[in-house]
């Protein structure tokens, strides 16, 4: 490839986006695409250190910082990872990425959604991805895969990842072009086809 994509992985906890994110970097590779894997929070270097402090800090964490240190994370994965790597003609598979801030922190945590795309799009510089495919579930579903032991984020509550659902569909209908929804529900075999679908339809787009 010449032209770079940069494809985001997205869905409440336990809906399956990172297995299926590994599935898709394996068999994009053995069709001899040049593939990155990568994440937010948590990229190789600073986001590690504030993927650490996001999930596992045992004080306080008020709403608006929590926020913002996603934000930092991702200005920082932007300039120095994703953005590098499209320009050079990769594609990029990111877990993560605006749409979670926007779904957990704007409707899970009820800040304000306007001010949070407004930060998004200072935190990326304006970039968004190519596509973003959220693997949607319910609250009830998400919370048994995930299992007893969770993480700050994961310990939120069933109400609060009912919002976050709600706020996906949300998102996903005011870009359909750029967001596709797929039912994680399926067996992980049927989901896998549903990406490779989306994502053959994406690369031919590119070629055509």
């Amino acid at each position: 490839m010449t032209q770079g994509l940069f494809i985001t992985f997205e869905g409440a906890d336990g809906c399956g986006k990172t297995t299926q994110l590994k599935l898709l970097a394996e068999y994009l590779q053995k069709n001899g695409v040049d593939v990155l894997v990568t994440r937010e929070p948590g990229a190789k270097g600073l986001g590690e250190k504030l993927r650490d402090i996001l999930l596992n800090y045992d004080g306080v964490v008020s709403d608006r910082c929590e926020a913002f240190l996603f934000l930092a994370d991702r200005a920082q994965h932007i300039d120095t990872i994703v953005a590098p790597a499209v320009d050079a003609g990769k594609v990029v598979l990111c877990d993560r990425h605006i749409d979670s801030t926007a779904a957990y922190q704007g409707y899970g945590r009820g800040q304000d959604i306007v001010q949070i795309n407004n930060l998004n799009m200072i935190a990326t510089g304006g970039r968004k991805p190519d596509l973003t495919i959220v693997f949607d579930i319910d609250a009830e579903t998400s919370l048994a895969r995930v299992g007893s032991a969770k993480d700050r984020m994961e310990s939120s509550g069933i109400e609060f990842f009912n919002r976050v659902r709600d706020g996906y569909l949300k998102i996903a209908a005011l870009e359909p072009n750029r967001i596709k929804v797929l039912d994680a529900t399926k067996s992980i075999d049927e989901v896998q086809q549903d990406v490779i679908e989306l994502i053959n339809t994406k690369l031919c787009a590119l070629k055509s």
